[in-house]
């Protein structure tokens, strides 16, 4: 049976909507790279990442901790991470006794060192309790990103998140697919910044609002 014109266009345009989304991605890979030089630096001085969101983006958490704990590709050091969202008891008593809203934000006071990162996984940019758990994660000193998708949300414009990568979309399809891709990235580069030979020096200091000495508007490029 031949393929009508109409499914084509959905298909064309389906992969168009991806392709675009993915080139933004590359294009934003300086920033990328900064952040990764950043987390293989701490990395180096014993952090660990701490990742975390709700549902779809809890699996994302989930897939985030395992890739830098059990690498898939022979010869990779395994890094320390872990996913909040893993531990349905303490998430579920946390939300029943504080709120949903510290469901996060409960566990990075109790498990995060100053010398760890966060990262917060948001389809939207809107979740309250991932937006609480980076800014737990900021004022205990930890390095703080978020991966999210819509307009960035609230969790963009906030001062206490580092680094934000933004798959601008509304479909939450193709916003958990640029994550995973991100993601993927994010791993791939702090392995190679870790591979050298000690970790980097930074010697510029915070700019405004926290972020790390970029001018407020220069960290927030979205990924559309």
């Amino acid at each position: 049976m031949p393929v009508s014109s109409t499914t084509r266009l959905a298909v064309s345009e389906a992969f168009t909507r991806r392709d675009a989304a993915g080139h933004r991605l590359a294009r934003d890979s300086e920033r990328m790279a900064r952040a990764c030089r950043e987390m293989a630096a701490r990395f180096h001085r014993g952090g660990k990442l701490i990742v975390f969101g709700n549902g779809g983006a809890g699996t994302d958490a989930s897939h985030v901790a395992v890739e830098f704990m059990h690498p898939v590709i022979m010869g990779k050091r395994a890094l320390p991470a872990m996913a909040l969202s893993n531990d349905a008891a303490t998430v579920s008593g946390v939300g029943a006794r504080d709120g949903f809203a510290e469901v996060f934000a409960h566990q990075v006071r109790h498990w995060a060192d100053p010398a760890d990162m966060a990262l917060g996984v948001s389809p939207d940019g809107w979740c309250a309790n991932v937006l609480k758990g980076l800014e737990t994660a900021h004022e205990l000193g930890l390095l703080t990103m978020a991966l999210v998708g819509g307009d960035g949300g609230a969790i963009t414009r906030s001062p206490a998140v580092g680094h934000v990568l933004v798959a601008g979309s509304d479909d939450p399809a193709v916003v958990k697919e640029i994550h995973v891709t991100a993601y993927h990235v994010l791993w791939e580069l702090v392995h190679v910044f870790f591979a050298q030979a000690g970790p980097p020096v930074f010697s510029t200091p915070s700019g405004p609002h926290g972020r790390s000495g970029e001018p407020e508007d220069s960290g927030r490029e979205a990924v559309r």
